[in-house]
C-alpha cells in the first residue's frame, strides 16, 4: 500500500506527464496543419480539403472583422456594411484558396501588426476612437453649462424688469391723481429700450449655444471621416508593406537576410563550416534566441519614453472630458437650486399742510397740521434667477467604454515597440516556410557571406569584427 505522500506525487507526475503529452500533441497538430497551409500544391485530397477549411475559416474571420470594424467603429450603415464585408470574405476566400502568395501574404500581414506600420494603424484608430467619443462630450458639457448661463442671465433680466415695473407702480401710487406740481418719487423705465436689450442678450446668448452645438456636430463628422481616411490608408499601407516584403524577400538576397536560422546551422554542419559562427559577427541574429540585443533595447526605450508621452496626453484629455462634465453637472444643479426670493415694499406716506405756521413758533407752541393726503400700499413680487421657459441641458456623462478601448489600443502599439523584433523574424520564418527553395538560396548566400567574412579575418587577428549593415 503505498503511503498519502507517494499517492499525491504519483497523481502530481500523471497529471503532468498528461499535460506535457497534450501539449505536444497540440503542437505537433499546429504545425502539421501550418505545414498544410504552407503547402504551395497539396499533396493529397487530406491536405487539400484542410487547405480549404482553412482557408474559409480565415476568410469567415476576416469577413466577420470587417463588417464589426464598418459597423461599430467607422459607423457605417448595417447594410452596406454587411455588402462590403461578404464581397471581402469572398475575394479573401478565392485568392486564398487559388493564389499561394495570397496565402503568405495573409500570414505576413498578422506579424506586419507588430511593426512600425501596424504600429501606426493603431495609434490612428486609438487617436481616432478617443477623438469621436471625447470632444463632442466636452463641447456638450461647455454647451450645457452655457445653456445656466443663458438661462440664469434671462431669469435675471425678467427679474429687473420686473422689479422696474413694480417701483413704477409705487411710485404712481404716491400721486393718485396726477398733479403735475406734486412732490413726490418719479420713476420711469424705457420699455422699449428695456426690451430691446433683453431681446439682445438673449440673442447672443442663443447665438453662442448654436455655435457650441454645431462645433460639436462639426468636431463629431470631422473625426468620424478623418477615421474613416486614416485608417482605410494604414490598412492599405499595411497589405502593401507586407506585399514589399515578399517582393523584396522573393528577388533580393541580401534583404532581411541577417538570420543563424536551423537551415544555416545545418548546411555549416554539413560542410564542416560551423566555425564560421564561433564568433559571429554583430549584425547575425539568432532566428531561436528570444534574448534582444543591447541595440535592440536602447531603441525599444526611447520609443516607450515616446509612447509614455501619448498615454499621458490621453490622460490629459480624458480629465478634461471629466472636469467639463463636473463642472457642467455643478453649474446644472446649482441654478436647478436657485430659490424664488420673495419681496414685499410697503410704502407709508402721510402728507400735511400749516397756514401761518409761525405764529405758534412765536408763542412757543407747535404748529397745527392739517392732513393733506394718507396712503399705505404694499406691493408683493418674485426675484426668479432662472427663466421659468429656459430649459436646463443635462450633464452628459463622460463615456468609460471608448477610452478604455482607446489605451488598450495604445498599449497594444506599445507591446508592439518590445515585440518588433520577434515581428520581424516571424515574418521571415513564415516567407521561408512558403518559399523554400528561395530560401534554400538565400541559406547559401548567408554562408558564402560568412566564409568572404572569415577569410578576410583569418590574415588579420588584430583587427576588430566586422560591423557592416544588415541590410
Amino acid at each position: 500500500m503505498r503511503p498519502p505522500g507517494g499517492t499525491l506525487e504519483h497523481l502530481v507526475r500523471t497529471g503532468w506527464r498528461y499535460w506535457y503529452l497534450g501539449l505536444r500533441k497540440a503542437l505537433a497538430l499546429l504545425q502539421a496543419t501550418w505545414i498544410t497551409y504552407s503547402q504551395p500544391v497539396p499533396a493529397s485530397c487530406g491536405q487539400l480539403l484542410t487547405q480549404i477549411l482553412l482557408c474559409g475559416s480565415l476568410a469567415l474571420a476576416a469577413a466577420s472583422l470587417t463588417y464589426c470594424w464598418l459597423a461599430s467603429s467607422l459607423l457605417y450603415p448595417l447594410g452596406p456594411s454587411a455588402v462590403v464585408a461578404t464581397v471581402c470574405g469572398l475575394l479573401a476566400f478565392l485568392g486564398l484558396v487559388l493564389v499561394p502568395p495570397a496565402r503568405c501574404l495573409f500570414a505576413l500581414s498578422v506579424p506586419t501588426l507588430g511593426t512600425e506600420q501596424g504600429r501606426r494603424l493603431l495609434l490612428s484608430w486609438s487617436t481616432a476612437t478617443l477623438t469621436i467619443a471625447v470632444v463632442p462630450n466636452i463641447l456638450a458639457n461647455l454647451r450645457a453649462t452655457g445653456q445656466v448661463l443663458r438661462c440664469v442671465t434671462e431669469g435675471s433680466l425678467e427679474s429687473l424688469l420686473n422689479t422696474t415695473h413694480w417701483l413704477q407702480t409705487a411710485s404712481q401710487a404716491l400721486n393718485p391723481d396726477g398733479q403735475a406740481g406734486s412732490q413726490g418719487l418719479t420713476l420711469q423705465a424705457q420699455g422699449d429700450s428695456a426690451a430691446a436689450f433683453r431681446l439682445h442678450v438673449l440673442r447672443v446668448t442663443q447665438q453662442v449655444l448654436e455655435d457650441f452645438s454645431g462645433l460639436e456636430s462639426s468636431a463629431r463628422v470631422v473625426a468620424l471621416g478623418t477615421q474613416r481616411v486614416v485608417t482605410g490608408l494604414f490598412m492599405l499601407g499595411l497589405l502593401l508593406d507586407s506585399a514589399w516584403y515578399l517582393y523584396r524577400y522573393l528577388t533580393d538576397l541580401r534583404f532581411d537576410n541577417i538570420y543563424a536560422t536551423r537551415q544555416l546551422t545545418q548546411r555549416l554542419a554539413e560542410v564542416g563550416a560551423t566555425h564560421l559562427t564561433a564568433s559571429p559577427p554583430a549584425w547575425l541574429l539568432w532566428a531561436a534566441q528570444p534574448r534582444l540585443s543591447q541595440a535592440e533595447l536602447l531603441s525599444c526605450l526611447v520609443r516607450l519614453g515616446l509612447f509614455t508621452l501619448l498615454l499621458m496626453a490621453m490622460a490629459v484629455t480624458v480629465a478634461m472630458d471629466y472636469v467639463a462634465f463636473l463642472l457642467a453637472q455643478a453649474a446644472v444643479d446649482w441654478a436647478r437650486e436657485l430659490p424664488a426670493v420673495p419681496v414685499t415694499l410697503t410704502i407709508k406716506y402721510n402728507a400735511a399742510y400749516t397756514i401761518l405756521g409761525f405764529l405758534p413758533f412765536l408763542f412757543n407752541r407747535p404748529p397745527l397740521e392739517n392732513p393733506y393726503l394718507s396712503a399705505h400700499n404694499s406691493f408683493q413680487w418674485e426675484l426668479r434667477f432662472t427663466a421659468p421657459g429656459c430649459p436646463l441641458l443635462p450633464a452628459r456623462r463622460p463615456h468609460t467604454a471608448a477610452p478604455l478601448a482607446a489605451g488598450a489600443l495604445q498599449l497594444a502599439a506599445c507591446s508592439t515597440v518590445l515585440l518588433e523584433t520577434y515581428a520581424r523574424r516571424l515574418r521571415h520564418s513564415i516567407a521561408a516556410s512558403f518559399f523554400r527553395t528561395q530560401e534554400a538560396k538565400r541559406v547559401r548566400h548567408l554562408h558564402a557571406r560568412l566564409q568572404r567574412r572569415y577569410d578576410r579575418h583569418r590574415g588579420q587577428p588584430a583587427q576588430p569584427q566586422d560591423a557592416s549593415s544588415c541590410s
